[in-house]
């Protein structure tokens, strides 16, 4: 039986644990010392115990995020679920900044599926993308997997699914180059008419990506303009689910950095952010990317 003395440590090391888990962002000692009360020592003692039991664990900058307990945790009932489950605090984050529809895919047979979905907050579109496979060329999702050997190429001829889709393989690698370049991939009418996405690498615990993050919905929305925000917005998140993850890089995630701005009055391509304008004039629907 504990004694009034064990079962206040445990108290305080579970209010400690509930601050860092339900914070959205890591939590620094001087945040969790103010948020619970407990004096500087006690916190400092309790949470290098919740460290060495894997509870908690501290990010670069010495802040506190849940410890690999939870990310085991959450992945034992298969990895699709693990990942949802984990991901889903990024996804509705991503949601909420963006209001578009917000994916997380994975490679699957040679085509990219999606696993978990949030909606936009817009009327336009609201197509449930989960469970669909897409071509993995044409989609922002599979560019990533693509780019940083996630998935490959079926053999055969590339799908032409729109005008814009690149059918050639070597003009798909060039596209794949610049996706490892600037960190994320974008793409621009290339899976449907009027359909615009952003989407980022997500990693597990090693150099390896697992899956990929996106933000998808009518070129209209999606304009030139938004697209760097967008996709800043999606690498944020999606560098924060590979840390949630176990993800540990020697560099920044992405890259990588988000793509070069055009010269001034030159709009930006939404593929490769050079320059080149996007053909426009074709109908507008939301979706998976």
């Amino acid at each position: 039986m504990s004694s009034p003395t064990g079962t206040q440590a445990v108290d305080r090391a579970a209010q400690l644990l509930k601050e860092v888990v339900h914070g959205p962002d890591p939590v620094t000692f001087t945040e969790l010392t103010a948020a619970t009360g407990l004096a500087k020592s006690t916190t400092s003692r309790l949470l290098m115990a919740l460290e060495r039991g894997g509870l908690v664990r501290r990010d670069g900058h010495g802040r506190f995020r849940p410890g690999e307990m939870f990310v085991r945790y959450a992945w034992r009932g298969g990895a699709e679920a693990g990942l949802v489950a984990v991901a889903q605090p990024f996804l509705d984050r991503l949601g909420t900044l963006t209001g578009e529809t917000i994916n997380i895919g994975v490679a699957n047979h040679g085509m990219v599926e999606q696993i978990a979905q949030v909606d936009s907050r817009y009327l336009i579109g609201g197509t449930n993308w989960l469970g669909l496979s897409v071509p993995l060329h044409c989609a922002a999702l599979g560019k990533v997997l693509l780019a940083y050997g996630a998935a490959e190429l079926p053999p055969g001829r590339l799908d032409q699914r729109t005008a814009r889709t690149i059918t050639s393989r070597a003009a798909l690698e060039a596209d794949l180059a610049l996706v490892r370049r600037h960190g994320y991939a974008v793409t621009d009418e290339e899976l449907e008419p009027g359909l615009a996405a952003v989407a980022a690498p997500v990693y597990h615990d090693g150099p390896a990506v697992l899956a990929a993050m996106s933000v998808s919905g009518p070129a209209s929305r999606l304009t030139p303009d938004r697209i760097a925000e967008v996709a800043a917005q999606c690498v944020a998140q999606a560098a924060g689910l590979s840390a949630a993850l176990g993800h540990q890089p020697g560099r920044p995630l992405a890259g990588h950095q988000l793509a070069r701005q055009p010269a001034p009055g030159q709009p930006p391509d939404r593929r490769t952010g050079s320059g080149r304008q996007p053909g426009r004039g074709s109908p507008q629907r939301e979706g998976a990317p």
